[in-house]
């Protein structure tokens, strides 16, 4: 039987509160991402890259909610057929930089682009989902109200987190990256950067280890 009232302990959620801020500023891919994001299209492709991961992040706290997290886990064809994915993206999104060469485009085009990426950059993780399912579990009390319900909470809570500090060092690199910009050189070498961040992930990603 449920309990009545909130369907998260508020002093449950308080404590959750600090623990998932303090995993949103371990520097992750989610960071980097932005990071890479922000140098190569500037603050607002970096906000969009932030929402696209917080999108991918919040499906991904659903699934795991309904169950499938564990099948993922149970089932180390599927973790792989995703994270080659994942891997064949980023390496995709790597070559796709280089050959773009120094920033072009319009800004509405960057932005659509960054949140689309963003978000099958975070789908094509697995240890995502593996994370959530891991994390959030610690904090749902079922009998207080449906799993998925008090998994979406935490989620939000979490990517809510998410968007402020990934936001914050994307729009700090977009900052710096227009500012080199305006130098044909530095935008190339921007380019480089980016690149070199999209293969870096791809790199983390293809040696990860499922635990």
């Amino acid at each position: 039987m449920m309990a009545a009232g909130m369907p998260v302990d508020p002093l449950v959620l308080l404590a959750f509160v600090p623990a998932s801020l303090a995993l949103n500023l371990t520097p992750g891919a989610d960071m980097m991402f932005c990071l890479g994001q922000g140098l190569r299209s500037g603050p607002r492709a970096a906000m969009a890259a932030n929402f696209g991961i917080a999108a991918g992040g919040l499906i991904q706290t659903v699934l795991a909610g309904l169950g499938l997290g564990a099948a993922v886990a149970a089932l180390p064809g599927a973790f792989d057929v995703i994270r080659w994915a994942g891997v064949a993206y980023l390496l995709w999104l790597a070559v796709g930089t280089l050959r773009a060469g120094p920033v072009s485009g319009t800004a509405v085009a960057m932005t659509s682009h960054a949140f689309r990426d963003a978000m099958i950059v975070n789908l094509t993780n697995p240890k995502v989902i593996l994370f959530v399912l891991a994390f959030v579990p610690q904090f749902v009390d079922p009998a207080r109200a449906p799993v998925l319900v008090q998994f979406i909470i935490f989620g939000l809570v979490m990517f809510a987190g998410g968007l402020v500090i990934n936001g914050a060092v994307g729009v700090f690199a977009g900052g710096l990256g227009r500012r080199m910009a305006r130098s044909l050189r530095f935008a190339r070498v921007l380019g480089y950067v980016s690149a070199g961040v999209f293969a870096a992930l791809a790199l983390k990603l293809a040696v990860m280890e499922r635990t």
